[in-house]
Formats: structure tokens, C-alpha cells, sequence
């Protein structure tokens, strides 16, 4: 009659665990920001640098609460999220498609990989000036920057990983004659998932940063713009709010494709 006591213990014991990891995961986290925050405030008190350049931790709080009372970071947030979301999601729609389509197609990925490699290899930044040409000022460039920002990566990194799918998993798909749809969907895309969701992780990360060098150049509005803005008021604490709020949004837009990795059909992947 012990015996089922014994499972209970570990149980209880994998739940311990499990919560001390979580609370370790976010106070570590904590103490590093409450630690640079002191250290940025001994810099700001001690005039390491001067105040017009470097400006307190309490000077950036007044400058968000500014920005905030106006309505105006809101406005900012909103237009750059919009375009990260058309131009990213724009690459994902296209870009994962032809991936497969390299990846499943040795000659054809022969022919195109060297072209998708030179597109990938240049720096998305070298075509803000054919943006502006092309398309003006405002929405539509920075959308472009970032449509070609995330999509040669993103076929580079799918075509490659179908490419690395063991054989083995074609040869077991072909035994149970496994066709078109029904073999993308239950052996390709299963298989590749991992790597996927990587590549959208990085891709997105870099989305996130080319935005704000569009809207410095080719917008006029989003938090990139604020940033320039604010540098030509002479106002470096409305700079930091800039950094400050674009740097949390990045990491929440990296968390929460991270928990992508979590769902049950994809974790596989990741213990094997």
C-alpha cells in the first residue's frame, strides 16, 4: 500500500522544481534590469558623461510619461507594429512556400539557391534608396525593407532544412503512399518545423530593427521616427524612450514566437 505514495513524492517534487525554475526565470531576469538601471543611474548622478548626452534614468521617465500624456507613443508603436506585420508576414506567405519548393526540387534548388544566397547576402538598408524612389514616403517602403529583410533568409532556411530531412522519412512516406497535400502535411512540414520557427525567430528579430532604420529615413511616424526626431529636438531622453520601448517589444515579439516550440505537434523536435 506505500507504493503509490512514491509517485505522489516525485510528482510533487518535478512540481517544486518546475516552480523554482519559473521563479528563477523571471527574478534573474529582474535583478539584471534593476542592476544596469542602478548602474546607469551611479553614471547619470556622477556626470560621467555630460547631462545633455547622457541622460537619467528619471529624465527618461519624465520623457515616457510626455510621450504617453500626448498619445503620441501609442501612434508609434501601432505604425511600426503595422508594418512589421505586413512585411514580415508578407515574406513568411511567400518565403516558407518557395523553401519547400527549393527543398523538395534538387535542380531547381541547384539553379536558384546561388541567386537566393546573393539577395540574402546583401544589406536590406542598401535598398532604402530604391524604396524612397519607388514607393515615396511612408508606409509602403518600410514594408518593402522589410518584406526583403525577412524573405531570401527565410527560403534559405526552409530550403535547407527540407534538404537535411533524414531520406528515411520520404522512403517510410512512399511506403504508405503518402502524396501531394497529405505528404507535405504529415511528413515535411513536421519534420522542418523546428528549424522554422527558428528562422521566423531570427528573421523576425531582424524585421524588428530594420523597421526603425526604414522610419528614420523614408517615415514619418513609428518609433524609429521618434528616435530621429527627437534627435534633432535636442532631446536624448526622448531617444532612450525610443530604445527603451523598441528593445520590449522586441523581446515580447521573440517570446511569444519562442512559445511556438511549446505546442505538442512541434516539441518533438526539439527533445529528439
Amino acid at each position: 500500500m506505500a507504493h503509490p505514495a512514491v509517485p505522489a513524492r516525485d510528482a510533487n517534487a518535478s512540481e517544486a522544481t518546475g516552480g523554482g525554475r519559473s521563479r528563477r526565470a523571471v527574478l534573474l531576469p529582474l535583478g539584471v534590469v534593476l542592476a544596469a538601471v542602478l548602474f546607469w543611474a551611479a553614471l547619470s548622478r556622477f556626470e560621467v558623461f555630460p547631462s545633455t548626452a547622457f541622460p537619467s534614468p528619471t529624465d527618461v521617465l519624465r520623457g515616457f510619461v510626455e510621450k504617453v500624456r500626448f498619445g503620441s507613443l501609442f501612434d508609434d508603436i501601432v505604425a511600426s507594429l503595422f508594418r512589421v506585420t505586413m512585411g514580415f508576414g508578407l515574406a513568411v506567405t511567400l518565403g516558407i512556400p518557395l523553401g519547400l519548393w527549393l527543398g523538395l526540387r534538387l535542380r531547381v534548388r541547384l539553379a536558384l539557391l546561388p541567386a537566393v544566397n546573393f539577395f540574402r547576402s546583401l544589406s536590406p538598408l542598401a535598398w532604402i534608396p530604391f524604396a524612397i524612389l519607388w514607393f515615396g514616403i511612408g508606409d509602403v517602403p518600410s514594408i518593402f525593407l522589410i518584406f526583403m529583410t525577412a524573405f531570401f533568409p527565410l527560403v534559405l532556411a526552409t530550403s535547407a532544412a527540407v534538404a537535411s530531412v533524414p531520406a528515411v522519412y520520404f522512403r517510410v512516406a512512399r511506403n504508405y503512399d503518402f502524396h501531394g497535400v497529405e505528404f507535405l502535411t504529415q511528413v515535411t512540414l513536421p519534420a522542418i518545423v523546428p528549424q522554422v520557427i527558428t528562422a521566423l525567430r531570427v528573421t523576425a528579430g531582424l524585421s524588428w530593427v530594420v523597421v526603425v532604420a526604414a522610419e528614420m529615413i523614408a517615415g514619418r511616424d513609428g518609433l524609429g521616427f521618434l528616435i530621429w526626431d527627437a534627435r534633432n529636438q535636442l532631446r536624448p531622453d526622448l531617444v532612450v524612450v525610443g530604445m527603451v520601448v523598441i528593445g520590449i517589444i522586441g523581446v515580447m515579439i521573440d517570446r511569444l514566437l519562442m512559445r511556438l516550440t511549446r505546442l505538442p505537434s512541434v516539441r518533438w523536435g526539439y527533445d529528439r
